[in-house]
């Protein structure tokens, strides 16, 4: 009996740990191909140019890949080392998202004001040569979640030198709807989120994810 039990504990182990793995490879799949076709699409940080989604991708299925792997193994072959190194990588992934979880709600203040002054550093490299990620990546959250800028529209007053705004700020997309038509651009709260600038939505999803998780730990 006790047997069959180790037996069929043992073959759960694999069965996840392949999940696991195979989850992983499908992340670093979408990190490679996020890579090579978009670039860094989802940089909106001028400090931390490497914190794209392609990256953090790649990273997040890497790791998920090595554990997986050793889990999966250190299950077949029964190794002891692999298993014992398997479980402390999980145990240290646990403390270092409640150690992360903690320091965030710690210094909420602090994040906020230099995540606010960052964005707005990355504004001004808009358009310009080389910033393709960062310049794709506020056309499509100002697109997707109908904002403009990083607290309100003004915002881009200060990186064009006059009253305008990207396309992608507009109601209604149109070449130049930015320069030709302040009526047509989004000032108020914008439906999506209920919320008004581009920064407090992104804030608002990165909080709510935060407490997510830490209701998830708890």
């Amino acid at each position: 009996m006790a047997e069959g039990c180790m037996i069929a504990l043992r073959y759960g182990m694999v069965f996840f740990n392949l999940l696991f793995w195979l989850g992983g490879c499908g992340i670093l799949g979408v990190g490679v191909w996020l890579a090579v076709t978009q670039g860094n699409f989802a940089t909106l940080s001028s400090s931390l140019p490497s914190l794209s989604a392609a990256n953090l991708l790649i990273a997040v299925g890497t790791i998920i890949m090595v554990i997986g792997c050793l889990g999966c193994v250190g299950a077949v072959k029964e190794s002891r080392p692999l298993l014992l190194t398997f479980f402390i990588l999980l145990l240290l992934i646990f403390f270092l998202e409640i150690l992360s979880i903690t320091l965030f709600f710690v210094y909420q203040d602090e994040i906020d004001g230099y995540a606010q002054r960052d964005l707005k550093k990355g504004l001004k490299l808009f358009g310009t040569e080389g910033n393709v990620g960062l310049t794709n990546a506020w056309m499509i959250v100002q697109t997707d979640f109908r904002c403009c800028g990083v607290n309100n529209h003004t915002d881009w007053f200060e990186v064009y030198n006059v009253s305008r705004v990207p396309d992608s700020c507009c109601l209604e997309y149109s070449d130049n709807c930015g320069l030709d038509n302040p009526g047509t651009w989004w000032t108020a709260v914008s439906p999506v989120s209920g919320l008004k600038g581009c920064y407090s939505i992104i804030w608002c999803i990165m909080l709510q994810y935060v407490k997510t998780q830490y209701v998830m730990i708890h």
